[in-house]
């Protein structure tokens, strides 16, 4: 009897071992489905299972990850259209901001330009140049004034005639830009860009003269009242402009030369801002004339003249030269003058007087 209970006892066991393994192995079975399910959940919208699929078999885990992955790669093209459509729209929305930027920034310049040519604006313009012109031409006559009724003063007072010229209407041109237009910095360097290349390309010769006028007033190899020889002309600086040169010759002929000549050519001053300068007479001789007297008579000659500067020597020399299968005396006097003026005064005084005293002195023939 006691064996039939163990028996029974051996049984209920035996099927309770049994029972707790066929729930374990289904315990298992429903968390790796629950597991793959919240995966699938996970990457899309879930998934509608039918009510008559709920007691199939379990969908095998090699078509669970094949699913998953056609899922995922169906999400990714439909974010990148989305991202693509995104992109597009954003350049588009930036490519308009930009233009219509652009067309601001076109308008306001516009706008600005018409402010500024103006008829106001060019009536004023005119009022200060003919104004600026009035006042230049003044002080010019002033200062020419007063070089001619002082020897001493001339040249300085005549060398600074271009001077003022050019301050005078840079000072006027500043004035216009600043009192009448005031444009902004940007639209002043435009308008200057354009207008000094338009300037060059259409007259590159008168920028040469320019140029070279402006170098003439700041080198100064000569001043207006100096006594100069470029390019075959001699004579008298009575003005130093931008484009040209003006020269008085001795015969008073007006010439002007371009300053590009003046600054290409080979140039003699005669007295180099001083009022005073270097004059030579020439008088021929025959070779019989004894020169020792002859030179002391041209000495006395040169010292009595009333153009005589004393401050600086007389010179005397006797050169030999062939005219006419001729031989004679070339006698230089060179000696200076007070006033740059009376150079030729000079010369004819010095003949006259040198003529006169050897033929009383009868040095000379008066035959001759």
């Amino acid at each position: 009897m006691i064996l039939g209970h163990l028996k029974w006892i051996v049984y209920f066991l035996v099927g309770l071992l049994v029972s707790v393994q066929v729930y374990a192995q289904d315990s298992i079975d429903n968390n790796d489905k629950e597991s793959l399910v919240g995966l699938k959940s996970n990457i899309e919208a879930p998934v509608k299972i039918q009510e008559k699929d709920s007691l199939q078999e379990p969908i095998p885990i090699a078509d669970s990850l094949k699913f998953i992955k056609d899922s995922t790669n169906q999400k990714l093209e439909k974010e990148a259209k989305k991202a693509k459509k995104d992109i597009v729209a954003d350049t588009l929305i930036v490519k308009t901001e930009n233009e219509g930027g652009n067309k601001g920034i076109e308008d306001s310049k516009i706008k600005e330009l018409s402010n500024l040519i103006s008829g106001g604006n060019i009536f004023y313009t005119i009022i200060f140049l003919l104004f600026g012109f009035v006042i230049i031409r003044v002080i010019t006559f002033i200062l020419n004034a007063l070089a001619e009724r002082s020897t001493k003063y001339r040249i300085a007072f005549k060398g600074s005639i271009p001077i003022v010229k050019i301050v005078g209407w840079v000072v006027v041109v500043i004035l216009i830009i600043v009192v009448i237009y005031q444009p902004s910095v940007a639209s002043m360097l435009a308008v200057s860009a354009s207008i000094g290349v338009a300037i060059g390309f259409a007259s590159q010769d008168i920028l040469k003269n320019i140029f070279g006028g402006i170098i003439i007033l700041l080198d100064r190899p000569f001043v207006s009242g100096d006594k100069i020889e470029v390019d075959k002309y001699y004579g008298e600086v009575v003005e130093i402009g931008l484009r040209s040169t003006r020269i008085v010759t001795p015969d008073d002929s007006l010439v002007s030369v371009p300053n590009a000549v003046m600054m290409n050519s080979s140039l003699s001053n005669s007295n180099a801002g001083e009022p005073n300068c270097q004059v030579v007479a020439e008088i021929y001789l025959p070779l019989t004339i004894d020169t020792i007297k002859t030179r002391e008579i041209a000495t006395q000659a040169a010292t009595v003249s009333k153009y005589i500067y004393l401050g600086k020597p007389i010179t005397v020399l006797f050169l030999n030269e062939i005219n006419n299968k001729r031989s004679f005396y070339k006698m230089r006097v060179k000696a200076y003058v007070m006033d740059i003026r009376d150079e030729f005064r000079f010369k004819s005084d010095m003949t006259e007087l040198i003529i006169t005293e050897l033929v009383k002195e009868g040095v000379l023939d008066g035959k001759f």
